[in-house]
C-alpha cells in the first residue's frame, strides 16, 4: 500500500513568515526556485525528502510539524469527531476534511482539542472519561507504535535462538535477566487476580485459571514493564493526557501492545497472515495466542512499506456494550456509539460459544455513503473463567469488504450482491427508519406516531 504524498504547505508558510523571509529569499536558502516553493506552499507539490533535509539544516526545523494532521488522528480521526450527531446536518464529506487539514491544519487541531476537552455526545454531562481520552490517543496513532514493534521483534528473534518454545523462552528471560521466577498459584491465593509481582520472593505469580496463551501474555507484559519502561514513559508523556487515570490506561495499552508484538513479531506475523489468507484458526495455533490477542494484533499492522489489512476490533458484552474498541487504520465509524447494533453478528456469537461467526454488514457512514464490512466474531474466556459456559464477552474484528476477498473466512461469502445485513452504530445514533429491531429513537429526532400497519416499524421519525 503506497503512502500518500506529504502536502504541508501551511507549515512551510508559517516557517517562512516566522523567519521574516520572502519566498525568493527562502527558496534561495533551500536551493530551489521561488516558483516551486510557491507551489509547495499552496499544496500543489508535495514536500520531498530532499526538501525536508534542507529545512532541517537551514532552519533547525522539526520535521514532525509537517505531519500536523497526525496530531488529530489524520482524516479518520477528524471523521470520527465530525460523526457526532451535533454535526449531522452539516453533511461534511471526506473531501472537505482533506481540504481542511491541508489548507488550515492548525485550525483543525484547535477544533480537535476543543472537542476532545469538552463534552461529546456519548459522554453526557461532565468531562470526557479517562478511558475515552486514552482511546483517542491510541486512535491518533492508528494503534501502531513503530518503536515498540521494532524492540519486540528484536527481542523475539533473540528469544527464538535460546528456545523454540516461546513460553519457556519468556520465563527464562525473566529469570536470567531480572532474577524473577514464574510460579502458578491457586486462584484463591491470588484472590481473583491474574498476575502479581512479589519482589520479596522474586516471583511473578500467575493464576492457575489462566490458559496457556494468557500465561504467556502475562509474562510478556511483565517483560514490557521491566524492559520498555523508558519507551512507554516517553509515549505517555508525549501524549500530554490531562488525566492521571487516562495516562495509566494508555500505559497499560502500550504494555499489552509490546506483549502482543513479542508473541507475534511483526515480520513473521504479517508473512503468516499473507501466506494463510489471514486464516484465524491457523494463526492462533501457529503463534499460540487467543482469538482476542490475535484480534488486537491485527489492528496494528501499519508499518510503513509493510502494511497489513486495516482491521478494526471490539469486545462486546451481552448488553451490547463495548469494553474494548480500536478502529486502527480502518476508518470505521461502527464503533463510535456506546452500544452495538443488535443485528450485528457479535450478539449471535454468544449462542455459538467457541465457533467463529462471519457476517457481511452494511452501514451508512457520514460523508462516505454506505460501506460494507466483513466482520468475524468469536467468544473468549471471561476473566478467570475455566469453561465456555462462563463466557461474558465476544471479540469481533472487521475489514472493509472490498479488501476482504483474500481472507480465508470470506470463502463462500457473496460480495456486491446486496446480501449485506444493514446495521448501525447503536439505536440512539442510528437513523435507519426501516429497522424492525429498533428499541430507541435516535437522539435529536422528532417522533411521528402513526397507526401501526403490518410491516411498519413501531414509529417513524424525522431527523
Amino acid at each position: 500500500m503506497a503512502d500518500a504524498a506529504l502536502l504541508a504547505g501551511p507549515a512551510l508558510r508559517r516557517l517562512r513568515r516566522r523567519e521574516g523571509l520572502t519566498q525568493a529569499a527562502m527558496a534561495d536558502r533551500l536551493g530551489i526556485s521561488a516558483s516551486y516553493l510557491n507551489l509547495v506552499e499552496h499544496n500543489r507539490r508535495p514536500v520531498s525528502a530532499r526538501l525536508v533535509v534542507q529545512l532541517v539544516e537551514q532552519f533547525d526545523f522539526d520535521p514532525r510539524v509537517l505531519r500536523q494532521e497526525e496530531a488529530v488522528g489524520g482524516i479518520d480521526g477528524m471523521r470520527r469527531r465530525l460523526a457526532d450527531e451535533r454535526f449531522a446536518d452539516l453533511e461534511i464529506d471526506r473531501e472537505e476534511i482533506v481540504e481542511w487539514l491541508a489548507s488550515v491544519p492548525q485550525a483543525a487541531v484547535a477544533f480537535a482539542r476543543l472537542y476532545d476537552a469538552g463534552v461529546s455526545a456519548d459522554s453526557g454531562a461532565g468531562q470526557t472519561s479517562p478511558l475515552t481520552l486514552a482511546r483517542r490517543e491510541i486512535e491518533r496513532w492508528r494503534n501502531h507504535f513503530a518503536d515498540l514493534d521494532v524492540a519486540a521483534e528484536e527481542l523475539a528473534d533473540e528469544l527464538r535462538l535460546s528456545n523454540a518454545d516461546i513460553g519457556q523462552a519468556l520465563t527464562e528471560r525473566l529469570r536470567q535477566r531480572h532474577q524473577i521466577s514464574v510460579r502458578i498459584l491457586p486462584s484463591d491465593v491470588l484472590m481473583g487476580s491474574q498476575r502479581r509481582l512479589d519482589l520479596h520472593a522474586r516471583q511473578l505469580q500467575l493464576s492457575e485459571m489462566l490458559s496457556l496463551p494468557s500465561r504467556n501474555f502475562q509474562v510478556a507484559i511483565q517483560l514490557a514493564i521491566l524492559e520498555q519502561r523508558g519507551a512507554i514513559r516517553s509515549l505517555v508523556q508525549g501524549a500530554r493526557l490531562p488525566d492521571e487515570a487516562a495516562r495509566q490506561f494508555f500505559a497499560r495499552h502500550l504494555q499489552s501492545y509490546f506483549a502482543a508484538a513479542l508473541l507475534m513479531p511483526y515480520g513473521r506475523f504479517l508473512r503468516a497472515c499473507e501466506q494463510t489468507g489471514y486464516d484465524l484458526a491457523i494463526l492462533q495455533r501457529r503463534f499460540g495466542v487467543s482469538f482476542e490477542q490475535l484480534a488486537h494484533r491485527l489492528t496494528t499492522l501499519q508499518r510503513v512499506g509493510q502494511r497489513g489489512l486495516p482491521f478494526f476490533m471490539a469486545r462486546v458484552d451481552r448488553a451490547g456494550q463495548f469494553s474494548k474498541r480500536y478502529a486502527g487504520a480502518s476508518g470505521t465509524l461502527l464503533l463510535e456509539g456506546e452500544y452495538s447494533c443488535p443485528l450485528w453478528v457479535a450478539h449471535q456469537a454468544f449462542e455459538r460459544a467457541g465457533n467463529i461467526c462471519v457476517q457481511l454488514i452494511a452501514m451508512e457512514e457520514a460523508g462516505q455513503g454506505e460501506r460494507e464490512w466483513l466482520t468475524i466474531a468469536c467468544t473468549g474466556e471471561g476473566r478467570g473463567a475455566n469453561d465456555l459456559s462462563a463466557v461474558q464477552f465476544v471479540t469481533v474484528i472487521g475489514v472493509e469488504a472490498k479488501l476482504a476477498a483474500q481472507l480465508a473466512q470470506a470463502r463462500g461469502i457473496s460480495f456486491g450482491l446486496g446480501g449485506a445485513t444493514a446495521v448501525g452504530p447503536g439505536c440512539e445514533r442510528c437513523f435507519r427508519s426501516d429497522c424492525i429491531q429498533r428499541s430507541l429513537p435516535p437522539r435529536g429526532a422528532m417522533l411521528q406516531f402513526e397507526e401501526r400497519v403490518r410491516g411498519q416499524t413501531p414509529f417513524d421519525f424525522d431527523a
